[in-house]
């Protein structure tokens, strides 16, 4: 299939570039409509006609096709650019093709019909990628667009963009795959519906999803899913209190008797203290922790110690501020950071000791290298070392463990798994972990154990 698409990259990048030289080519009119013809088609389907009905998904037929383009581009742009030189110095004589000396109004004509047909080929290209690739992100996006301009620069950018664009189309492609394959199977279909319950800072929202992809997979493979709607920046104690009322509502309007909880960093010590003090234990199946700091951080003791309470204060207000305008009732942006620190949770931890009759499993991942983390995490993930030791770039290793089955996640290669990465925070596809189908296999094993 490799081989076929290469195939039909060249045969369509000749035609582009036949099309340009025509006048130099002298070719009949018959000739010349059918090539334009053709040049239709490619803007319209440039692709492998084989390969693209493989493509399952129609915005993922567009990055592909984007893809094709800018490759077409970049091919007979080369073509035109060695028969201009060629001809420049009259070496496609002998092929009927005129030297630039003796025919300069014929090459000037040909030079403009070159450059209209390739800019039609290049913005129909990054125009579909820049549309339908997600992967790009606004990073890439900002950098085609301050690129273009600049020789030699621009055209490793366009090369990296469309390696992006294309790994794209081939990953998210075997996703809809896979999930197809197992459709019947339902294999994230629990006895007990899901509560997904955000962290610190963050809320719950219809169109800004906190776990960014995962849900979207957990239901398209049979689960149902919940979400905690906790306040996100107040005291344990307070969001527990919330979490227990959610989770009885949910349970009293589904009749589902009880829910299996994942809860990701400090949605995770919140969850403990629904169970432990505000009742919620008869309603809860099992409880996953995801980079939860259960022995809290102690980057945050010392933070706050070198802080002064003026310095404090004027942060606190500044988000509390912000926050109220998200959606937060009563935030406490104070109350929220003491409780991470390893003092609050050596005291938390006495207060909410493991359920008895719940299942509960912890996970914890690594990130191996600041700089492969997104801001902040790529500043704090040193610091956070110094104090906590190896790091999601926010929370030590050593604080994830929890329950009674435990999962440290390592990935292959420099970057590693940061805080945010487990929940897909960046909606970005990188090699070595895939998030979407961890937590697809984490559910199904849900699934497996009866719950």
């Amino acid at each position: 299939m490799i081989v076929l698409d290469i195939f039909f990259i060249v045969l369509y990048s000749l035609i582009v570039s036949v099309i340009g030289n025509f006048i130099l080519l002298d070719l009949s009119t018959i000739w010349l409509l059918l090539l334009i013809f053709a040049f239709m088609y490619i803007n319209a389907i440039p692709k492998n006609p084989l390969s693209f009905l493989k493509i399952r998904s129609p915005k993922l037929r567009n990055t592909a096709c984007g893809t094709s383009l800018l490759k077409i581009f970049l091919l007979s742009v080369t073509i035109d650019s060695v028969i201009a030189i060629l001809g420049m110095f009259g070496k496609l004589t002998e092929y009927g093709i005129p030297s630039f000396g003796d025919e300069k109004g014929t090459w000037i004509r040909t030079i403009i019909i070159i450059i209209v047909i390739e800019n039609i080929v290049f913005w129909n290209g990054i125009i579909r990628i820049y549309l339908t690739a997600s992967q790009l992100g606004f990073r890439f996006r900002l950098i085609g667009a301050l690129c273009g301009m600049i020789p030699v620069v621009h055209l490793v950018v366009l090369g990296i963009m469309i390696y992006i664009a294309d790994k794209e189309v081939r990953v998210e492609n075997e996703k809809i795959i896979l999930n197809d394959s197992r459709a019947d199977q339902k294999i994230c279909a629990c006895k007990y519906p899901l509560l997904m319950v955000h962290g610190v800072f963050f809320r719950d929202f219809r169109y800004l999803n906190y776990w960014g992809r995962i849900p979207e997979q957990l239901m398209k493979n049979g689960a149902t899913v919940f979400y905690g709607n906790q306040q996100s920046a107040a005291s344990v104690e307070r969001c527990g209190q919330e979490l227990a009322a959610r989770i009885k509502e949910i349970c009293e309007q589904t009749g589902c008797g009880k829910v299996n909880v994942i809860a990701h960093s400090k949605g995770g010590l919140d969850t403990r203290m629904a169970i432990a003090k505000y009742g919620a234990g008869p309603y809860v199946a099992s409880v996953t922790t995801i980079n939860t700091p259960h022995r809290g951080c102690e980057f945050a003791d010392y933070l706050l110690s070198k802080i002064g309470e003026k310095h404090q204060t004027r942060v606190a207000h500044m988000y509390e501020a912000a926050l109220r305008k998200l959606g937060d009732p009563s935030p406490s942006f104070l109350e929220a950071v003491n409780d991470l620190t390893s003092t609050s949770c050596a005291r938390l931890n006495e207060e909410m000791p493991d359920p008895e009759g719940i299942y509960c499993q912890s996970v914890g991942s690594k990130l191996n290298h600041a700089y492969s983390g997104r801001f902040p995490l790529n500043f704090s993930t040193f610091l956070v070392h110094h104090f906590d030791g190896p790091n999601d770039g926010l929370v030590g290793a050593k604080s994830f463990c929890w329950g009674k089955d435990y999962q440290f996640l390592i990935s292959k290669g420099r970057r590693g798994i940061s805080h945010g990465d487990m929940i897909d925070l960046n909606r970005e596809n990188f090699d070595g972990f895939d998030v979407r189908e961890f937590f697809v296999q984490l559910v199904a094993g849900l699934k497996n154990k009866g719950f």
